[in-house]
């Protein structure tokens, strides 16, 4: 998720700074200001959007690393704030957010292009970012600063079901084994993107007690995986949705039989129901899934530098969450 825009002077900003996690109460503040009014002027005058589960914004800092920066303004308040992914070569930004009062100064200008020269010094093949597809402010920023729209991602969601397949938690698993099963995933997802890697991603929702990753097994060879996270995305809410961040299968039938263990698996942890994000470019996957009663909740726009557009697999399906 990202909101900027604007395009002056953005000389009175200090940073880029390291995001830590002492910082997260401040960056809730600002995620929250910033989202409310953009929905505000969108049309959107009821939302508002609420702070995120700190926990979530470990996860994310984590995740990103060096790359999670912010600025700050001339009295020391923070202004902008990035969060720069690099999962191998697939490199993404969110979020992202510029201070109202920083706005039309050029911050939003100075931290994309950070966060793109970031991932480029990194070697990333992949760069891009989503916003809501009806802001048309947001689309033309992007556009001035080189990307291009891409495929919608549509947030689907199912609920949770009884289910007969034997699922494999990656918990569940002893350290040696789970050492063994994050190699298989990475495997995987090599055959059918190479250069992507999901490793972190993986043991950090471990580390951090955030969710679990199942694995769909055929006798001994790994046919798909999906990291969920079933802690709640917002700050002192009660679990209630399942959420898959990164999805890979083989081929369609073993992508069918996953959802089946997912659906189970939310239902197991008493979740009602389960959210998965799904781009355009996989067609039958989404077919799949409305098929099966999955509604729709949301659509964001991907936006990609030119030049480094998403990898679409030849075979398979690749579902990469651009969101926390």
């Amino acid at each position: 998720m990202s909101a900027v825009r604007g395009w002056r002077d953005a000389r009175a900003l200090d940073g880029p700074i390291p995001i830590t996690d002492e910082d997260i109460p401040d960056l809730n503040g600002l995620f929250s200001e910033v989202f409310t009014e953009r929905y505000r002027k969108d049309g959107m005058v009821s939302v508002r959007v609420p702070g995120l589960n700190p926990q979530m914004w470990r996860y994310a800092i984590a995740d990103a690393a060096r790359g999670a920066v912010l600025w700050r303004g001339q009295d020391g308040e923070m202004a902008a704030f990035n969060l720069v992914h690099a999962s191998g070569t697939e490199g993404w930004m969110g979020p992202l957010a510029v201070a109202s009062a920083y706005q039309g100064r050029g911050a939003g200008k100075a931290i994309v292009t950070h966060g793109v020269d970031w991932l480029q010094a990194r070697g990333a093949r992949v760069i891009g970012l989503e916003t809501m597809p009806r802001t048309m402010d947001n689309i033309g920023f992007y556009s001035a600063l080189d990307f291009v729209p891409g495929h919608l991602t549509i947030t689907l969601t199912l609920p949770s079901a009884l289910g007969a397949t034997k699922m494999v938690e990656l918990s569940h698993l002893s350290a040696h084994e789970r050492d063994g099963a994050i190699d298989q995933c990475a495997d995987l997802l090599a055959a059918l993107c190479p250069g992507y890697d999901f490793t972190r991603e993986l043991r950090l929702t471990h580390e951090f007690g955030l969710g679990d990753t199942l694995l769909c097994y055929a006798g001994s060879e790994l046919r798909a995986f999906a990291l969920c996270h079933s802690a709640p995305l917002v700050e002192g809410r009660a679990r209630e949705e399942m959420r898959v961040l990164k999805l890979v299968a083989r081929d369609d039938d073993a992508f069918a039989r996953l959802v089946v263990d997912l659906a189970a698996y939310a239902r197991k942890i008493g979740a009602r129901t389960m959210s998965i994000r799904v781009q355009g470019a996989h067609a039958s996957a989404y077919r799949f899934l409305i098929a099966q009663g999955a509604k729709v909740r949301w659509t964001d726009l991907r936006m990609t530098v030119d030049g480094y557009g998403e990898v679409v697999p030849k075979s398979g399906v690749v579902l990469s969450n651009w969101e926390i």
